[in-house]
């Protein structure tokens, strides 16, 4: 029995017991319904209502009531966002985040492109929703408490990672209550507001006519459009977030491609009924800016002044207010929710490094939870939690990944035109998509670049730098493992060989020689390295070995991480691949087996079979292949893992031996990225 650590009571405390990847329940038991969903991934659209509507209403300057206009604009940017994006889930019925739609019907580069904005997004939204939490709440604290918001803030950060590393589901379950007070709080103001002031839509209507009048008069009608349009994009944050569903789908509840669709019309109806909403609750009480205060707690006051119990108007407001700080927080989660997921899809095409493909025992992509979350804990450090500078920062990045998705649709949609029926619809509604998302990009690049927006592009093309190095390095170390291809022609003489066997019903088979030992050979598919390793046991051991088992094991990672089929799709290939060694190793005259396990830790999975087979066959000596390049540098230990050394570790501490077999690769000196 395993001797359990106070590091693992620790780590069980805080993060939970390992989940069992073999029970086939798992899937149904941690994927999310579509509420569920709504409240993990449509949280930061939703949050945005606390910022969003107050940035385009302030931005109309003395012309409010053009706001009517800002807030049917508005509404309808998020109805055609969201429809577009749900022509996404069912194009991409897997997960279609950005960066996969981007990477797969423009081109991989842009793709590319496509994902460091949205990584870089993602981060931010951590960032700003937690401080704009902590502003929040400590806004409530007497002044002497405000030193410790920064703290506050890394605190909160920490506390959502911890959450997010215990699973999916666990990390938005605490958080639902919060997510249900703000609706219903929200959703009341707004209908209370339209109730009791029914009789003055008119007045509001003759308002709106005679702002537009006047307007006209004083700028013109091109000038009172560049108003409205102006207004328009400095509310771009309030569409921030509605990609994320088609990103999340591999969390969703089956079926996948439907709960995504109906997550999605949640999300968007939520947020254009706030986002209009609250404008136009802003008109109806004629909110006006007052310094140190938002316009939804100068809302809430207003409604709140005419009531006759005080205290219960007073009790509201808090409860509301309140709601709007934590639902900040939980719109984090957005960012703990698809960050990973994007970074692990451009590592799994090796734009950044394999690890960030790793998922934990907990099922969670965790170490694209940590750079998620280390790297908020920077910005916030960096930006000493401040609300002002990360707003500039924010909402730019979103729009290059929305803009680049809408293309790649458009794109995928003409080329489709003779084959789909209803392409000309569906054209039509990413077109629009196109269009919008276009003229945001635009102008929230030009009116928030000289304002600090050109610190987050500048981030982004350092990250946008770092992965194509990466790639590069990648693909300059694949090009020095060409010569393994040597030996790619066994594989057809042996799946030949393998056929003509079945054909001719040979049954003869090399039977085991218990008084010869054994060679264990841990593999990774069946291909050049794996019979170099066997090549190199047969030169250098001769005649010691008779018998020559094959051990493998699939690695379940954030790519095949989707359902019971992609496992047990795993499990087959895992399977065939050991088949061609012990099919070649039976037509050259020696006993062949092959053992395999599927799991998230290869090194310990390949530990637990190399044990059991030790303890069966004492005389078994096992062995592994490690690549050697010309130059080890850091870039090779950060870049390829080393299962070998690890495996070697492992079985070293329960006396089993293993011997690592160097497979030296020639080329020039590798580039340094």
């Amino acid at each position: 029995m395993e001797k359990i650590t106070l590091f693992k009571r620790i780590k069980t405390f805080f993060i939970g017991n390992a989940h069992d990847i073999r029970d086939p329940r798992i899937f149904h038991q941690l994927s999310l319904i579509a509420f569920f969903a709504w409240v993990g991934l449509g949280a930061d659209g939703l949050s945005s209502s606390c910022y969003g509507p107050e940035e385009a209403f302030l931005a109309l300057g003395s012309h409010i009531f053009l706001g009517v206009f800002v807030a049917i604009i508005s509404a309808i940017t998020i109805f055609v966002i969201s429809s577009s994006y749900s022509q996404i889930i069912e194009l991409f019925p897997m997960g279609g985040g950005g960066y996969l739609v981007a990477s797969k019907l423009l081109s991989p580069s842009l793709g590319m492109i496509s994902g460091c904005a949205l990584l870089i997004d993602y981060v931010l939204t951590i960032t700003i929703s937690v401080a704009a939490g902590a502003d929040a709440i400590f806004s409530f604290l007497p002044p002497s408490f405000y030193h410790f918001k920064l703290a506050f803030a890394v605190l909160g950060i920490f506390v959502l990672i911890t959450l997010n590393m215990r699973g999916v589901k666990e990390s938005i379950m605490p958080l639902i209550p919060v997510f249900l007070i703000f609706l219903l709080t929200h959703v009341f103001i707004i209908i209370y507001s339209v109730i009791t002031h029914s009789s003055e839509l008119g007045a509001l209507t003759n308002n709106v006519i005679a702002d537009v009048q006047n307007t006209r008069m004083e700028v013109g009608i091109f000038g009172m459009l560049v108003l409205i349009m102006r207004a328009y994009s400095m509310g771009a944050g309030t569409y921030t977030g509605i990609e994320a569903v088609s990103n999340g789908l591999p969390i969703l509840r089956e079926p996948k491609v439907e709960t995504g669709k109906k997550t999605m019309r949640y999300m968007a109806i939520s947020l254009a009924f706030m986002a209009a909403g609250l404008i136009i609750a802003y008109l109806i009480f004629g909110v006006q800016h007052q310094t140190g205060k938002t316009l939804n707690a100068i809302l809430l006051e207003n409604i709140t002044a005419g009531w006759a119990n005080n205290k219960l108007g007073y009790i509201f407001v808090l409860v509301t207010l309140i709601s709007e700080a934590a639902l900040l927080f939980v719109a984090a989660q957005t960012g703990f929710l698809g960050g990973p997921r994007v970074l692990a899809n451009m590592a799994k095409d090796r734009w950044f490094p394999f690890q960030f493909a790793l998922i934990s025992e907990r099922f969670v992509i965790k170490n694209g939870l940590l750079i998620m979350g280390g790297s908020a804990i920077a910005l916030m450090l960096l930006s000493k939690g401040s609300v002002r500078l990360l707003v500039v920062l924010y909402s730019i990045n979103v729009f290059i990944t929305f803009f680049l998705s809408q293309l790649g649709m458009v794109r995928h949609w003409w080329k489709a035109r003779g084959q789909s029926k209803d392409w000309l619809k569906k054209i039509s509604v990413n077109g629009l998509g196109l269009v919008l998302t276009a003229f945001i990009l635009v102008s929230v690049v030009i009116i928030k670049f000289h304002e600090g927006g050109w610190i987050t592009l500048l981030i982004t093309a350092t990250l946008i730098g770092i992965a194509v190095s990466i790639k590069r390095y990648y693909f300059r170390t694949q090009k020095l493992l060409k010569h393994l291809d040597r030996l790619a022609h066994v594989t057809q003489i042996t799946k030949q060989e393998s056929a003509e066997k079945r054909l001719t019903k040979i049954d003869i088979k090399p039977q085991f020689d218990p008084d010869s030992k054994i060679a264990v050979i841990l593999v990774n598919g069946f291909n050049g390295m794996g019979l170099h390793t066997l090549f190199n046991v047969v030169r250098i051991f001769g005649a010691d070995f008779k018998n020559f088992f094959f051990m493998q094991a699939g690695m379940v990672d954030a790519g095949n991480f989707k359902g019971v089929e992609e496992i047990e799709s795993l499990k087959i290939y895992v399977q065939e691949e050991l088949g061609h060694y012990v099919n070649f190793m039976e037509r050259q005259g020696f006993y062949a087996r092959a053992f395999h396990a599927t799991g998230i830790d290869i090194a310990e999975e390949i530990s637990k079979v190399a044990y059991d087979i030790f303890n069966q066959y004492p005389q078994s000596v096992f062995f592994g292949g490690q690549i050697v390049f010309p130059e080890d540098t850091i870039f090779t230990k950060l870049l390829y893992n080393h299962t070998s050394f690890a495996v070697q570790r492992r079985l070293h501490q329960q006396g089993i031996p293993f011997i690592i077999m160097p497979i030296r690769i020639n080329g020039d000196k590798l580039p340094v990225p």
